[in-house]
């Protein structure tokens, strides 16, 4: 009881505001991705909700147990680029099999966890590769920023204007900015002013798993690369970054469980967050640097709450209009498209395989029940082990000359 006191007299309205602004950053760059993810994999309205109350506990709960057993801003988050991937990917398998994918994900997770050679093999993996199988996936959501310009020049004008003013002023809150843009329009259209808006704690929807060897490479296994590299790696940089230092195997192989956990009621990652993890550990969240994990604890609260009222954020952005959505999704992937492009063209040897796999993968394509990521992913690996080989045997042949002369 004492020890809960001292926590909560140290806490401070920088640790509120800090935590606050994390999880508004975070929500609003993703929730209609994550939405649209559950609906393009087969997820009945309940079920869409059941998604959102899963990821909001499963964030909430990680971390504050996180934050409070390691006394450092331990803030976790749902996969923006895994909501992007099951956007594009999930409509091609049942929805229990989806789910399974979740905890092939998830057992993927804890096993990486445990063994470092594992982890090493994975985070071996090129970064231009990555980064290309991230610029891949992303790139059609982006595509559908102007997808409806014919049918609504003006909103697609008024929504990509705000982005780019607003992106110079206000970067931290332009997502913020551009829902409640999209609200506006939707309420002036009459949208969500006619529908019964229900208050009550949302209730989680069990979806039975199941398995099979294509959608677990298909889904769970990008799923959890994708996770892994564009989610998990540039988080704990960010940890290192600010000389904060958790226990990663415990903090990872607790998110595993996690989604192993919650796969069936729709959790289908959970992971370190990086941009949002970032707004916890700086000095506007408590001078007092010891103090700063307060601000992640308030974060996982929020989220909680989040999660509770599921159903209130489903009724709102299921019943938005398709330009608003569509531009909600494509800008707020920009950066991250920005991002993977620039570093999936570094260094120069390997841009060959890089495009081949962004190409790929952006394509959509199924082969023999796989997707377009694992072809992508495999295309890529192989024409850089193929210059790789050539390479070395340039070398090679470079040195036997020397040796010669």
């Amino acid at each position: 009881m004492r020890k809960g006191a001292r926590v909560f007299k140290s806490l401070s309205v920088s640790h509120i505001a800090a935590g606050l602004t994390a999880v508004v950053v975070g929500y609003s760059s993703a929730v209609v991705l994550v939405i649209e993810a559950a609906r393009a994999a087969g997820a009945s309205p309940g079920m869409v909700v059941s998604w959102l109350f899963a990821l909001g506990i499963g964030m909430g709960l990680s971390c504050i147990v996180f934050s409070l057993r390691y006394k450092i801003p331990v803030v976790t988050a749902w996969s923006t680029p895994g909501a992007a991937f099951l956007l594009s990917a999930a409509a091609a398998f049942p929805l229990s099999e989806v789910i399974g994918a979740f905890i092939v994900a998830g057992l993927c997770a804890l096993a990486c966890a445990q063994s470092r050679a594992l982890t090493r093999l994975i985070t071996d993996i090129p970064t231009n590769i990555a980064s290309a199988l991230l610029a891949g996936i992303v790139l059609p959501i982006c595509l559908n920023i102007f997808v409806d310009v014919t049918e609504a020049p003006l909103v697609t004008a008024i929504f990509v204007a705000t982005y780019i003013i607003a992106g110079h002023i206000i970067p931290r809150y332009l997502m913020l900015l551009l829902l409640v843009l999209g609200v506006g329009y939707s309420i002036w259209l009459g949208d969500l002013t006619e529908l019964n808006w229900q208050a009550g704690i949302a209730t989680p929807v069990w979806v039975s798993p199941d398995f099979s060897v294509a959608s677990a490479i298909s889904l769970g296994l990008p799923l959890f690369l994708i996770t892994m590299l564009s989610q998990n790696v540039p988080g704990m940089a960010i940890l290192k970054s600010y000389d904060f230092k958790p226990d990663h195997k415990t903090v990872l192989s607790g998110l595993g469980a996690l989604q192993i956990m919650l796969g069936p009621l729709g959790g289908f990652a959970f992971n370190y967050a990086a941009i949002t993890a970032a707004i916890c550990m700086g000095e506007d969240a408590g001078h007092k640097r010891e103090h700063r994990y307060l601000a992640a604890v308030v974060a996982g609260g929020a989220y909680i709450g989040l999660g509770l009222a599921a159903g209130f954020v489903v009724t709102l952005f299921t019943h938005m209009p398709d330009v608003v959505i569509h531009l909600l999704a494509g800008l707020a992937l920009l950066g991250t498209l920005q991002s993977a492009l620039f570093n999936s063209m570094m260094p120069e040897r390997y841009r060959k395989a890089a495009l081949m796999t962004l190409v790929c993968t952006a394509s959509g394509m199924t082969l023999f029940k796989l997707g377009a990521p694992v072809w992508g992913l495999g295309l890529g690996l192989l024409m850089i082990t193929l210059e790789r080989t050539r390479y070395k045997k340039i070398a090679s042949a470079a040195n036997t000359q020397v040796n010669n002369q």
